[in-house]
This record gives C-alpha cells, sequence and structure tokens, in this order.
C-alpha cells in the first residue's frame, strides 16, 4: 500500500505545473511522510453546487492548479456537450493565494477547448463576476474564491449563462465531465487568446447599482466600513460616491486585500473577534452604521449604535438585516416576489403576506433562491442579499450596503433608527427571535454521527416545547427537493439541522416567535426569546451529541 501511494504521488508530480506545489510533494515523498500523503491522495476534491473549496496544497484533495485545470476542462466540456462551443466564458478572482494563477488557468483551458474567455481586470468582487455574466452575454463564469474560508483555502465557483450558480443536475453532470478529463498534458492551454477586460465593465455595474436606489431619497447616513482584507473597498467606496452619500470611513487595518488575512483568525464577519477593528473605529468615528463585507464582497454584515450592548455596537442578525430591508422595499411599493432560504427567518414570509406579495421558501444557497421565479427580493441569514435580481442574481455585499444606507437615512430623517423599525416589525408580527448551533469540527465522522443520532432518535422536547413534527428533508417534501437535513417544528419556534456546505461545520439554526401586545411588553419578550434559544441550543446538543 505504501509503494502504491507513493507511486500515485510521484505520478501527480510528473503532471503538476506548478513548481510550488511540485517542490511541496517532492518534499513530502522524500520525507516518507505517508500520513500526509495519504491525506492528499484519499480521493479527489468533490465538485458539486458550491464548485470546489479546500486548502491549499498539491495533490488530489487540496486546491492547486492541477485540480482547476481539471475542473476547468470538465466544465468546458460540459459547455461543448451542452451546445455552447464558441461561448464566452467570464472569469473573475479574488484576491487570496493563487487566486490569480487559477483564473488564468481557467482563461487558457477555455480558449483551448474553443471556447473564448475573458478576465476581469483585477481582483474584484464577487457580485461583479455575477453581472459581467449576464451584461456580456456569456454562457457561463467562473470565480476564484473562497469566500470567507481560512486564509489556507480557496475555492472556483461556477455559474452558468443565466447568471445564477449551478444546480443539479449541472452539478453532476461537471463532474462527471471533470472526472473523464485525461492526462494533464493532454489539455491544451495556450498561453494568449483570451481577453482581459478592462475598467469599463466594472463601471457598468456600478452604473447598475443606481437602481437599487429611491431617486429622491436620502442619502445621509454616515457608515464605517471594513473590507475584512478583502476586495470590497474600492468598489464599495466608488458606489457609495455615486450615490452621493458620505464618504465611508475606513476600517485602515483591513482596507487592502491581503491573502494572509493578519488581524481575524476567520475573515467572517460573524466569527467572534472579527469586527473588533471596525467597532474601535466606530467609537472614534461616532457613524451611524457600521458596514462590513467578507472578503469577496457578496456578504453584508450590519452593526448599529446601542448603549445597552457592551461596547457601545450591536451586530444585526443576517435575519434581522434581511427583514429589515424587506419592509423598506415594502414601504418603497416593491412588488413581485420575496424569497428566502428554509434556515432563514419566518419572519419574512410575515412581512410579505401582509404587503399582499409573493413569498417562496428554497433549500439553503442563493443558486436556489435566485432561481425563484418573479423574484424582487431574496435573502439568507448568513449575511446575503439579492436586492437587484435584474442586476445580480446572486447575493451581492455592494447594493445591499448602499440599500442598508438609504434605509438607514430615511430613519434618520424621522430620528428613528434600524433598532426603531426592528420594534415596529416586532409589535406587527410578533418578536422573532433567531440564533444559531455551529460546531465545526476536524473529524467529519462527527458530524455524521450527529445526523445519524439525530435521525434514529429524534428529540421529543427542546427547551420545555413539545415537538409538534420532525421531518427529514434528505427525503424532500411537497415543496423542496432532498437534501441532507432535518427539520423540527415546535409550539412557538422551529429548529433545522444540516451540514455546510462549504466549510467542516454541523449548523443548526434556530428561530422562536413570542407575541408581543404593546411596546412596553417587548424587554419581557426579548428575555423570554433568549430564554427559549438558550434552551433550545442547550438540548440540541444533547441529542446531537456534539
Amino acid at each position: 500500500m505504501q509503494h502504491d501511494l507513493i507511486a500515485q504521488a510521484n505520478t501527480w508530480l510528473a503532471e503538476d505545473p506548478d513548481p510550488e506545489t511540485r517542490d511541496e510533494l517532492a518534499a513530502l515523498i522524500e520525507a516518507g511522510d505517508t500520513q500526509e500523503l495519504a491525506a492528499r491522495f484519499a480521493g479527489t476534491l468533490q465538485f458539486g453546487t458550491a464548485g470546489l473549496r479546500g486548502e491549499l496544497g498539491a495533490g488530489p484533495m487540496r486546491m492547486n492548479r492541477s485540480v482547476v485545470i481539471r475542473a476547468a476542462a470538465g466544465l468546458a466540456a460540459y459547455l461543448k456537450a451542452q451546445g455552447e462551443e464558441g461561448g464566452l466564458v467570464v472569469i473573475g478572482y479574488d484576491a487570496r493565494y493563487k487566486s490569480e494563477d487559477f483564473a488564468r488557468d481557467t482563461a487558457a483551458v477555455m480558449t483551448g477547448a474553443g471556447l473564448r474567455a475573458a478576465v476581469l481586470p483585477r481582483p474584484l468582487p464577487t457580485p461583479v463576476l455575477a453581472y459581467a455574466i449576464r451584461h456580456l452575454g456569456a454562457v457561463a463564469g467562473v470565480e476564484v474564491t473562497a469566500s470567507h474560508n481560512p486564509p489556507r483555502d480557496n475555492g472556483y465557483k461556477v455559474y452558468l449563462g443565466d447568471g445564477s450558480q449551478i444546480v443539479p443536475p449541472a452539478d453532476g453532470e461537471i463532474a462527471d465531465a471533470i472526472a473523464a478529463v485525461g492526462p494533464l498534458g493532454d489539455v491544451v492551454r495556450p498561453e494568449d487568446g483570451w481577453q482581459t477586460l478592462g475598467e469599463e465593465v466594472l463601471d457598468a455595474y456600478l452604473a447598475r447599482t443606481d437602481a437599487v436606489l429611491a431617486a429622491d431619497s436620502p442619502r445621509t447616513a454616515r457608515t464605517v466600513y471594513t473590507a475584512m482584507h478583502g476586495v470590497g473597498t474600492s468598489v464599495l467606496t466608488a458606489a457609495f460616491a455615486r450615490a452621493g452619500f458620505p464618504a465611508p470611513v475606513l476600517v485602515t487595518e483591513q482596507a487592502e486585500p491581503d491573502p494572509a488575512f493578519p488581524t481575524v483568525a476567520f475573515p467572517n464577519p460573524e466569527e467572534p473577534g472579527a469586527m473588533d477593528l471596525a467597532f474601535a473605529t466606530a467609537r472614534r468615528a461616532s457613524p451611524d452604521l457600521v458596514i462590513a463585507n467578507d472578503p469577496d464582497a457578496d456578504r453584508c454584515a450590519v452593526a448599529v449604535p446601542d448603549a445597552a450592548t457592551e461596547g457601545g455596537w450591536r451586530m444585526l442578525r443576517g435575519d434581522e438585516v434581511g427583514a429589515l430591508l424587506a419592509a423598506h422595499l415594502v414601504e418603497r411599493g416593491a412588488s413581485g416576489v420575496f424569497a428566502e432560504s428554509i434556515v432563514s427567518s419566518s419572519l419574512l414570509g410575515r412581512i410579505a403576506e401582509k404587503a399582499g406579495l409573493g413569498y417562496e421558501e428554497t433549500l439553503t444557497g442563493f443558486k436556489w433562491i435566485a432561481r425563484v421565479d418573479g423574484l424582487r427580493y431574496g435573502y439568507e441569514e448568513a449575511l446575503g442579499y439579492c436586492v437587484d435580481p435584474e442586476g445580480v442574481r446572486d447575493k451581492d455585499g455592494i447594493t445591499a450596503a448602499l440599500l442598508v444606507a438609504e434605509l438607514a437615512s430615511v430613519l434618520k430623517e424621522q430620528g428613528r433608527t434600524l433598532l426603531d423599525l426592528l420594534d415596529d416589525l416586532a409589535l406587527a408580527h410578533g418578536l422573532h427571535a433567531t440564533d444559531q448551533l455551529s460546531v465545526r469540527v476536524e473529524d467529519l465522522s462527527v458530524i455524521a454521527n450527529a445526523m445519524t443520532r439525530l435521525r434514529e432518535q429524534p428529540p421529543t422536547t427542546l427547551a420545555g416545547l413539545a415537538v409538534t413534527s420532525a421531518e427529514d428533508l434528505s427525503q424532500g417534501t411537497d415543496l423542496l427537493p432532498p437534501t441532507d437535513g432535518l427539520r423540527y417544528h415546535l409550539e412557538g419556534a422551529r429548529v433545522i439541522v444540516r451540514p455546510s456546505g462549504t466549510e467542516p461545520k454541523l449548523k443548526c439554526y434556530l428561530e422562536v416567535v413570542v407575541p408581543v401586545a404593546d411596546t412596553a411588553g417587548l424587554p419581557a419578550a426579548r428575555a423570554r426569546g433568549a430564554e427559549l434559544l438558550a434552551g433550545i441550543k442547550r438540548d440540541l446538543a444533547t441529542a446531537a451529541g456534539i
């Protein structure tokens, strides 16, 4: 077995076009590090509805140029099989390690396969790539990004010509085409022949951002902004300047792209400590809002002044921002369908129903939300908001930030805040309190064991609330295709448990709804909501064995 492993590694080494990963793999072979080699060659990084995502390094279980070239060759073969010979593929990339290399390799493979390739001019937000696909009439798009994953990771996200991410069966068909790719040396990769786009594609995206704002709306909200060491700063500040908002005060330590992400353990605004520098800047600048993007700027986090919160600033949950933006769009006279994934708060459905708008729940991910017929607005609790589906059929942290700033400006003119509007929504629809139990693992069997345990021994009560129904989402429902997940309905609460599609995490999404009679009852409702969420989290962890 050891001999076979070394032989497999040497075969891979002979094909690897990257001197860095060749040296890395050669060192492992020379050292006889069979444990590490076994991890690198335990299989292949699987292509799915999130494309590819994983740790950088040599071998088929890591993200590297060899893996990307095979993925690009498989995607090219799939597109040609769909009759898209000669079609345009647009490629974008973030500022992570190897991102530009992976983008250039993809362009070379597409060109060699008889497709046309165009690469964005520099590291830019993922929404710019999603916009460019439809703007340029492309048959597909590729974004090289690992979003908010740790610094050691990178990823490969695929969009088709409608501008939305791939879903089944396309993902499986592309995976089959990747598996059918022969020796790497047979993949034609010319040194040129593709186009590097100019700034005009970004200019067109920025011109489109105007569409998310009302023509006569106030633009007075002052913001502190962090790009979290990602690619958002230049695009967001340009969008704010076009719109006429005050220039955001930048968190200077995190304003420029840096693939090492030196000031954060995880470059995700939801992670503990990630917003500390932004809050420190806000305490000096006293803005109306703090806005953060994740490193590829497709997510948007919002914090507001709150004297009751330690440090004076309160992070809003994704569900809170999702409801606020929905209420703002309703106030502006929106029509069409509001949509969210099943892990997001049920408050959106109540807002849509009261406004007489369509409403739809989807599986997790914007690949599903973006495909809702008649979509006007979609969001997911993980800080993702689609506020201009005609422009970007995906989450977009730039346009979401603009819309939040507009809402804050409207409320500011009325002497009110986002927290006041959240109170209004609680009075109108009940207090919808949400939380998450998220467990990051090194061993993926921990997740599988937890899911098995919950399926075999489902809880009957959580936090003293009876479980009134339990659904195994792997069987599908009348409205949803199958997915690996569990959903529990309780008396006044809801729980969904699922493995993350992009990280080694088990994620449990909790919601409780507490009736509120009047403003005086809000503090008690919040306390009751927090108590129930803590109890559900505790009891669910016990039931899952985590």
